[in-house]
């Protein structure tokens, strides 16, 4: 299926949401139509063997309680789910007068892992409002047709994957939610995963070992799901085995009747806060992938949080210290490098710029770059263009982190300046105006395992990136012009005069004062007591390119061309 027919289908089910107009909020659209798509398409899979797991269940199941009968079933059902009503999307529409109460009854009939993913979207209720506005049945009726069919046959599992997440967007953007936090394009997934896998050969050359892949932000699984599809590419006896834990219960309940029908464990993907519950407690994983919201406060887990980080320090997630509750991205950031194991694991997160420099030296963000760094964790960071994401233009980064770095990069961090490295888009969709072609992706991987300096890749110490905070005291004086000191006779500092100083990690502190402090304030000293160590990476300062300014003469000739050329226009008019 090609992505017109996958944009076509995905079309067609949106517009099962006009029936809805008048008797639903747009905000209510995808609260029906998503789990319904979810619904049918397990209907669907479920089809060619449901007569065969009916009959088995017809004949075991009064000398069999479910938790023993659940194998037999499976086995028949061919997935590791099954449903054990004699109802499908079909035969529903045989009975209009009961299609409320025989719906019900063919969720019910969901095996237990099943129905615990399904029973997240709530459907109860809208089921009681479709009935009672007399939609129900004209709502599966649309369902059902031919051109709406999600048989595998029609529709791969990774075509259904994309169908899922074009909804999920589609049905945000109407309902002002965030859609970035569902949904990451395709070609920066495809990115990430090659910068994951590059520097991997055993994964890249056939090993039978299963590897463990975490998304903390899982949204609908396309991160985890595009991962396991691009690695087969690359290796096809690789092995991925996906973990994940997502807020929303609807997308969780899409991400998870995924993973049912791919033959995956849903049970790997959980519902729930991770910053305020993490599920994975103590877990390690072989390679880890995210992209967390930007700029989201986490003002709801903040109590949880700052418990975690007092209590436990370093034994839990955010011993290297807490951002401002505005931006939370830096906690997912530090969740990841929790559960890295100790024989060596790769991370690849997108952020926004903020994690680069907010916050001067002490605070919670300048302590989380500098724990970063002081372990040599963070390998690289490449910038990416504008617009590539569907809420927000803005610009984003990948930072690729691991614990086993190969030799030549420690002590080292890589910036790949990529914003330029894109194509426009024929139409927009929200703020996705832009995309990065296959050909870029190819090159921005090449430009990261080459490892190499050039016009665009830039290659730092470790230290570079550090700072000493000094602050510079000069004496208080008092109004017959004496230095006022204290007991010990040590001059008072003047605190309207007190000034701080920056001073790179690879300076010493003294001669740096010596030479750029003391010439201009022979009176001033160093509070030694106050001095911090800071880190921050100012990306775009790296790849400034400066522009020489036009020639005044030259910008004077083009002004008075244009006031000539105005006068022979605005002459030609009072001529007519």
């Amino acid at each position: 299926m090609s992505n017109i027919n996958i944009n076509e289908k995905a079309n067609l089910i949106w517009s099962v949401a006009d029936k809805l107009r008048g008797d639903f909020k747009q905000s209510e659209y995808g609260k029906v139509i998503l789990p319904l798509t979810v619904l049918r398409r397990l209907d669907c899979v479920l089809e060619d063997t449901k007569q065969k797991v009916l009959a088995k269940y017809n004949e075991l199941k009064s000398i069999m309680d479910e938790e023993v009968l659940d194998p037999f079933l499976r086995d028949e059902s061919g997935y590791n789910f099954y449903n054990t009503s004699k109802y499908t999307f079909k035969t529903l529409l045989d009975d209009a007068d009961n299609i409320e109460a025989n719906l019900k009854d063919y969720i019910n009939g969901f095996s237990k892992n099943a129905y615990e993913i399904i029973e997240k979207f709530e459907l109860d209720a809208q089921i009681a409002k479709l009935a009672s506005s007399d939609l129900l049945y004209i709502v599966l009726s649309e369902f059902v047709k031919p051109e709406a069919d999600l048989h595998p046959d029609k529709v791969s599992n990774i075509e259904m994957g994309y169908i899922f997440e074009e909804l999920v967007r589609k049905f945000s953007e109407i309902s002002n939610e965030t859609a970035g936090e569902h949904y990451t394009p395709r070609e920066v997934i495809r990115l990430m995963v090659n910068l994951l896998f590059i520097e991997d050969t055993e994964i890249l050359t056939g090993s039978d070992t299963p590897r463990t892949i975490y998304d903390p932000a899982c949204g609908t699984g396309g991160m985890l799901t595009a991962a396991d599809e691009y690695l087969k590419e690359l290796n096809s006896e690789a092995k991925l085995i996906p973990f994940g834990q997502e807020l929303n219960g609807e997308t969780y309940a899409v991400c998870g009747s995924d993973m049912l029908i791919k033959g995956a464990n849903a049970n790997n993907i959980k519902h729930g806060d991770t910053l305020k519950n993490d599920m994975y407690v103590n877990v390690k994983f072989d390679y880890m992938l995210s992209n967390p919201p930007f700029g989201v406060e986490w003002k709801k887990q903040q109590k949880e949080v700052t418990k975690e980080y007092e209590k436990l320090g370093f034994e839990g997630r955010f011993g290297a210290g807490l951002p401002r509750v505005s931006d939370g991205a830096l906690l997912f950031l530090q969740t990841l490098l929790s559960k890295m194991k100790p024989e060596g694991s790769r991370i690849a997160i997108v952020l926004n710029g903020s994690p680069l420099f907010t916050g001067d030296a002490g605070s919670g963000e300048s302590n989380i770059r500098k724990w970063i760094i002081e372990n040599d964790w963070l390998e690289a960071i490449i910038a990416l263009p504008t617009n590539l994401f569907y809420n927000t233009g803005i610009a984003t980064y990948i930072w690729v982190l691991s614990n086993k770095k190969r030799p030549y990069r420690k002590g080292k961090i890589q910036l790949i300046n990529a914003v330029s490295m894109y194509e426009k888009m024929r139409k927009s969709l929200g703020e996705k105006r832009q995309e990065i072609p296959d050909e870029a992706i190819e090159e921005i991987t090449r430009i990261f395992g080459d490892f190499r300096k050039n016009e665009i890749s830039k290659i730092f110490n470790n230290n570079e990136f550090g700072y000493y905070k000094i602050v510079v005291e000069r004496p208080l004086i008092d109004e017959e012009g004496n230095i006022v000191t204290d007991k010990k006779g040590n001059p008072k500092p003047d605190a309207k005069l007190r000034d701080t100083e920056s001073i790179p990690l690879k300076e010493d502190i003294q001669e740096y004062f010596e030479r750029e402090v003391k010439p201009y304030a022979k009176d001033s000293w160093i509070d030694e007591n106050k001095t911090k160590i800071g880190y921050e990476i100012p990306f775009t300062r790296y790849f400034y390119q400066y522009t020489v300014p036009r020639q005044s003469d030259e910008v004077m000739t083009e002004i008075m061309d244009m006031e000539t050329e105005l006068q022979s226009i605005l002459g030609g008019l009072f001529e007519i």
